[in-house]
């Protein structure tokens, strides 16, 4: 097995292994229940099309180190966005680079979501390909609770997986799905007790099937998933910058990073 920083220059914060065809890829902030702070959200902005240039790579396992898949983001990081403009145009920057990076990717990406998958990480399990969650996670998109546009979220895809007065439902309140519920409602495929077993048996399959045939087969159904994308990106991209100047964005974030001390 190789090591994803030597393969794709991917910070800490971000594992890569290969398996033969395999690639693991864990998001490697356990302490923090891989919460997404600078250099995770970076490195996730340009994993894609490495992943998709490595050509020895026919499929993709994403999962979390830990107890969480990825708790969302960190309140420091979400407090430097919000005070540096540099850095707020940067991350906006990325997360558009995130979204078509995924959508795009030629290799087949199946999540193994091991436990709590929030925000951002609600948005990269939507954004893959199949996904197995074990028995206790579940997604959530809080974007705005706390005062933002989740141009990054499940409001980019939700629509194309489950309805769109659902999508608006947990849009809207950010309401926790559990595990059996996604599945049920087209978030999700499988409820397993070991995810990211699974979930490598199923990338395995993938990868030992022919090349052309399964990555032209991604990129037929993507194609709907991308133009839903891209007629929405730009406004989302805006929206979002935005909202991250707002005073509610402020007052709920000083309100929720007192109540965390």
């Amino acid at each position: 097995m190789t090591d994803g920083q030597h393969m794709y220059g991917m910070p800490a914060e971000i594992e890569v292994r290969a398996d033969g065809p395999l690639r693991i890829i864990t998001l490697n902030r356990p302490d923090a229940l891989n919460a997404v702070n600078d250099p995770l959200h970076t490195g996730l902005a340009r994993l894609w099309p490495r992943l998709a240039d490595d050509r020895d790579a026919r499929a993709a396992v994403l999962t979390g180190a830990g107890k969480a898949f990825s708790a969302g983001g960190d309140f420091d990081y979400l407090d430097e966005i919000r005070q540096d403009p540099d850095l707020r145009a940067r991350t906006i920057a990325h997360g558009r680079d995130l979204v078509l990076g995924m959508v795009r990717c030629r290799v087949p990406v199946v999540a193994a979501v091991n436990g709590p998958a929030v925000g951002l990480g609600c948005s990269l399990v939507a954004l893959s390909d199949i996904v197995y969650m074990a028995e206790s996670a579940y997604l959530a998109d809080p974007h705005v609770q706390v005062g933002l546009v989740a141009a990054d979220g499940g409001p980019l895809t939700w629509p194309l997986h489950t309805s769109l007065l659902l999508a608006k439902e947990y849009a809207l309140t950010g309401a926790r799905i559990p595990a059996e519920k996604a599945v049920a409602l087209g978030l999700a495929n499988h409820v397993v007790a070991d995810p990211l077993a699974e979930a490598t048996a199923c990338a395995k399959r993938i990868a030992g099937l022919p090349r052309q045939a399964a990555e032209s087969t991604k990129r037929i159904l993507n194609l709907h998933l991308e133009r839903a994308v891209l007629a929405t990106l730009d406004y989302a991209t805006t929206a979002e910058e935005q909202s991250f100047q707002t005073d509610d964005f402020r007052d709920t974030l000083a309100r929720l990073t007192n109540r965390e001390k």
